[in-house]
């Protein structure tokens, strides 16, 4: 349920409007606009009057939400939420581009790649200490000694980091992590997410291999509703019937997801393609139908990788990604 205030009305009256919903055994979550100010409303709101609230005079309208998702939602917040991390802002106009190795594999080579990533406009700095991978066999990833080097780079570049998180328990091994990424595998692993939300530490939130919208955004509901409203959903590909790319990059769910939820939403072409080849096109698709930023992986020797080689650029070929996608964000109201 959305209260919407009257125009005029003080914030101290709202603070006591506020209190005394919360009597009632509602949670209240106030979002102040440019030109209006809602107070969302999260409860037994079934046994709430609506005529006896629209009889206040602090209260214009009242209206129903009937989807599940309630802190995610545009109607509970409006205007669009901005994410900030390390003096970096994503959402709210700003375009923000995150790029690195799929997987940390040495110090060495985070610090080749880390040092072309800042050069050409990156932000923020990926790197897979944790790797969930389909064989048992496959690299799994270099665990707390990779979040050490992730501190490292962060150190000498100054580049905010960003690491998947695979178990709430290793959640204090992440300290020095600043955004926590939630893989499509664990989209759905909502003991983590609701750990998560206690804390909070940004979430990179992305799509489960064949996530509906949906389930998508009441999945990320388990984190606000934790108190945690760092979110930062991705769009990373859905598994189809299709066979040529590694999955299919679904377009749609970023431009639906800047209707359904006032939360930052980026775009990751290096899964949502598995080429290469294609991910600078996607790149280009995904900030024209409106993401606020990016996610690539980005290697000097994709041949040698020890995952995902054959979707990493090598620097030369970011750097062209970065020109491009700077020529198109001012178009679509983006400041790359």
């Amino acid at each position: 349920m959305i209260a919407v205030i009257r125009k005029g009305v003080s914030d101290a009256r709202v603070a006591e409007l506020c209190e005394r919903l919360r009597e009632r055994g509602l949670e209240t979550h106030v979002s102040v606009g440019t030109y209006q100010t809602i107070i969302g409303l999260v409860g037994d709101t079934a046994s709430i009057d609506i005529r006896l609230l629209e009889s206040l005079d602090e209260i214009e309208q009242i209206k129903r939400v009937s989807e599940p998702f309630k802190k995610a939602n545009r109607k509970f917040h409006p205007e669009d939420s901005v994410v900030e991390v390390g003096g970096v802002k994503i959402g709210g106009g700003t375009f923000t581009v995150m790029a690195g190795p799929c997987s940390v594999e040495s110090e060495e080579q985070c610090m080749i790649i880390a040092e072309a990533v800042k050069a050409h406009g990156g932000a923020i700095f990926r790197g897979g200490a944790f790797k969930p991978r389909t064989s048992p066999y496959a690299f799994q990833g270099m665990g707390r000694e990779g979040l050490g080097i992730l501190s490292a780079v962060k150190e000498r570049f100054g580049l905010p980091t960003v690491s998947e998180i695979m178990d709430a328990h290793d959640l204090p091994y992440f300290e020095d992590i600043d955004i926590l990424q939630v893989g499509a595998r664990n989209m759905q692993n909502f003991q983590m997410l609701k750990a998560l939300g206690k804390t909070q530490k940004p979430v990179l939130f992305k799509r489960g291999l064949s996530a509906t919208i949906s389930e998508w955004l009441n999945a990320a509901e388990y984190i606000a509703a934790g108190g945690n409203e760092n979110i930062i959903f991705c769009e990373r590909g859905i598994r189809t019937y299709e066979t040529y790319t590694r999955n299919t990059m679904d377009l749609n769910a970023i431009a639906a997801l800047k209707e359904l939820t006032h939360f930052p939403v980026i775009a990751d072409p290096s899964h949502g393609t598995g080429r290469w080849q294609m991910v600078r096109p996607l790149a280009r698709a995904s900030v024209a139908v409106g993401a606020d930023g990016l996610i690539i992986e980005v290697h000097c020797h994709p041949e040698l990788a020890l995952s995902d080689g054959d979707q990493s650029l090598i620097p030369r070929n970011f750097e062209m990604l970065m020109d491009e996608v700077r020529q198109i964000a001012p178009a679509v109201g983006r400041r790359a």
